[in-house]
């Protein structure tokens, strides 16, 4: 830690022309603010939701859903991706874990919809890429 805050003390030395110890140290609590902000349950969350979407399968439903804006049926969504029905299963077990699309039960059939989540990860997505 000691190296890093000597650099912490360069940096703030460059930024502030004249750096006092009570620079670094007031720096130092700002920064321990902003970690503490994100509880490990928190990071733990967010990190499972971003590995149920760090999967072509996994992401492609999601979109699907995503765009769809209503219920598809598992038969529908098979047809979508090219994997076995197992497969699907799993993928949209993940993604339901997730928090980012939910099942129910319609007589024999099962339907999947995208949760708000999905839209506003999928909207941000769709900003953050430029065309290639």
């Amino acid at each position: 830690m000691a190296k890093a805050t000597e650099r912490l003390q360069r940096y703030l030395e460059n930024e502030l022309e004249e750096c006092q110890d009570e620079d670094v140290k007031q720096r130092l609590d700002e920064l321990g603010t902003l970690e503490t902000a994100l509880s490990p349950a928190q990071v733990s969350a967010e990190l499972g939701v971003l590995a149920a979407l760090a999967n072509d399968t996994r992401y492609t439903l999601a979109r699907v859903l995503v765009a769809a804006e209503e219920e598809l049926c598992v038969c529908e969504l098979l047809a979508v991706v090219d994997v076995s029905e197992s497969g699907l299963s799993h993928a949209l077990s993940a993604l339901v874990d997730a928090g980012l699309v939910t099942g129910r039960k319609d007589g024999r059939w099962k339907k999947y919809r995208a949760t708000n989540r999905a839209v506003a990860l999928v909207t941000v997505l769709d900003g953050s890429v430029s065309d290639v």
